[in-house]
C-alpha cells in the first residue's frame, strides 16, 4: 500500500496527495500527516482513499468528540482542531473567488464562528423502522450511505435535543404509523423546541396519545405535517408558545414557525448580523434594501439603526411572518416587506433604488438581481454567501461588469466540523 505525506485539505475537508499523475483524496487524513492508505474509488485524473495506518500524526489532529463520528454523516471534520477548519474554509472561498470571479478582496475579514458544539438549533432527522436493528432509527443519515445512523446522542445537537434521541427511538417504535414517520424536524426557539413529524397518515387515537404523553413528559411541542412545509400545523400543547429567536445587541425578537428557514447557530448568527451591519453602516435618512430577507434577520436590526428598511422575499408566508415581527419590535413604520421573484429578472428590473442594499440568497446566488444593480446602483453591498462558488460567480459581474470593487471578504463558520462554508463580502462602487 503506498505511503504518503499529506500536503493540503480539499473543499470537502480531505487530505490532498499527489501520487502517480493522479490527486489522491484521503478521507479523515490531516494535513502534514505521513500514512498508508487504500484507494477504494479510481478515476483517470483522481482517485479516493481511506487511511490504512497513521506513521506521524499531524499537529492539528484532534479526538473526534462524537462516539458516532465516523459513521454518521453529518459532520466531516472533528478529527480537525478549529484553527485548521476555519484556514481550510477560508482557502476554499479565497480559491472560488479568483479562480471562478478573477477577484480577490482588498481585506480578508477575520473569520466568525460562536459554538463549536450543541449549536444546531434547526435540524432535519431521518426515522426508520428497522428489525435487524432491533426497532426504530432517529438520527443523520449515515456516511456516503441512504441508511440512517444507529446513534443515541449528537454533540453538535444542542444538549437536551441530542438527551432526547433515545426516548424518541423509542416513540417512533411504539406508534402504529412508524412505517409511515420518515423524518422528525427539530426546531429549537429561546423557550421551547418544537418537533415535526412527517406522517403520511393521520396518527389513530392510540398514536395520539403517545404523542401527546411524550410532549408533556419533555416539555415540548409536537407538529405533524403531512405534505409541504406549509402543511405543518401544531398538533399539542394546543397553548405552545410561539418559537423565537434573539438578536439582543438591536433589541429585536424574531419569531418563527418551525418549517422557517432561521440559521441552524443561533450565536453565530448574532455575530453574523453584527459584522453585517458593521460593514453596512445603515444610518437615518438613508434607504436600505434587503434581499432574501426572510423573517427579516438583518431588516429589523436595519431599521433599528435608523434607515429606511425594505425586505424582499419570495415567500408571502415569510414576508407575512417579517411584517409581524416589525409590529411586534415596534418598527412597523421603519420597516416594510414586499413578495418579489428575485430570481425573475423582469421583477428585478423593476426593484426601487436604495442607497445600500444586502442580500442574504440561498446556494443558487442571486445573479438576476446582482444585474439589476447596474440600475439601482447601490454604493455599498454586503452579500451573506452560503456558496463560495455563487458568490464568486456574481463577484464578477460586480466587479467586472458594474466597477465594484471587492472591499473585504472573510468565512462564517456557521457550520463546525462540517465542510459548509458560509461567507460575508462587501462590494463598494
Amino acid at each position: 500500500m503506498p505511503t504518503a505525506r499529506i500536503e493540503s485539505l480539499d473543499r470537502e475537508g480531505r487530505g490532498v496527495v499527489h501520487a502517480e499523475g493522479k490527486v489522491v483524496f484521503v478521507d479523515g487524513a490531516v494535513p502534514g500527516e505521513i500514512l498508508e492508505y487504500a484507494s477504494y474509488r479510481k478515476k483517470a485524473a483522481w482517485e479516493v482513499a481511506q487511511i490504512v495506518r497513521i506513521e506521524k500524526e499531524g499537529a492539528a489532529r484532534v479526538r473526534p468528540l462524537c462516539a458516532f463520528y465516523g459513521t454518521c454523516g453529518g459532520c466531516s471534520m472533528q478529527h480537525l482542531d478549529m484553527s485548521t477548519q476555519v484556514a481550510a474554509k477560508q482557502r476554499v472561498l479565497e480559491d472560488a473567488l479568483w479562480h471562478i470571479g478573477r477577484v480577490r478582496p482588498e481585506t480578508v475579514l477575520r473569520a466568525i464562528h460562536g459554538l463549536s458544539w450543541g449549536y444546531r438549533h434547526r435540524a432535519r432527522l431521518s426515522a426508520r423502522f428497522v428489525i435487524k436493528k432491533g426497532g426504530s432509527l432517529v438520527g443523520f443519515r449515515e456516511r456516503k450511505s441512504s441508511f440512517v445512523a444507529d446513534m443515541t446522542s449528537c454533540e453538535v445537537l444542542p444538549p437536551r435535543v441530542s438527551a432526547l434521541l433515545p426516548a424518541l427511538r423509542a416513540l417512533v417504535g411504539g406508534l402504529t404509523l412508524r412505517e409511515r414517520l420518515p423524518q422528525i424536524e427539530v426546531a429549537v426557539g429561546e423557550n421551547s423546541i418544537a418537533l415535526v413529524l412527517r406522517v403520511l397518515e393521520s396518527p389513530g387515537a392510540g398514536d395520539e396519545a403517545q404523542l401527546r404523553n411524550f410532549a408533556d413528559a419533555n416539555g415540548l411541542q409536537i407538529w405533524l405535517q403531512s405534505a409541504g412545509p406549509d402543511s405543518a400545523r401544531l398538533f399539542w400543547p394546543p397553548d405552545a408558545p410561539a418559537l423565537h429567536y434573539l438578536l439582543p445587541e438591536y433589541a429585536v425578537q424574531i419569531g418563527f414557525s418551525p418549517t422557517d428557514f432561521i440559521q441552524v447557530n443561533h450565536a453565530t448568527n448574532r455575530m453574523l448580523v453584527h459584522a453585517a451591519l458593521a460593514l453596512l453602516d445603515p444610518r437615518a435618512g438613508e434607504t436600505v434594501s434587503d434581499y432574501f430577507c426572510g423573517l427579516g434577520n438583518f431588516t429589523l436590526p436595519v431599521g433599528r439603526c435608523g434607515a429606511a428598511a425594505a425586505g424582499f422575499e419570495g415567500s408571502a408566508a415569510l414576508v407575512a411572518r417579517a411584517h409581524a415581527n416589525s409590529v411586534e419590535n415596534g418598527l412597523a413604520d421603519q420597516c416594510r416587506f414586499e413578495v418579489a421573484d428575485l430570481f425573475s429578472s423582469e421583477i428585478c428590473a423593476r426593484l426601487p433604488v436604495c442607497d445600500k442594499a444586502l442580500l442574504d440568497p440561498p446556494r443558487e446566488g442571486a445573479i438576476e438581481l446582482v444585474k439589476s444593480f447596474e440600475r439601482t446602483r447601490p454604493r455599498r453591498i454586503v452579500y451573506v454567501a452560503c456558496d463560495p462558488a455563487t458568490l464568486a460567480r456574481d463577484a464578477e459581474v460586480l466587479v467586472h461588469a458594474q466597477g465594484y470593487r471587492l472591499t473585504s471578504a472573510g468565512v462564517v463558520n456557521m457550520f463546525p466540523h462540517t465542510s459548509h462554508v458560509e461567507s460575508i463580502a462587501c462590494f463598494e462602487r
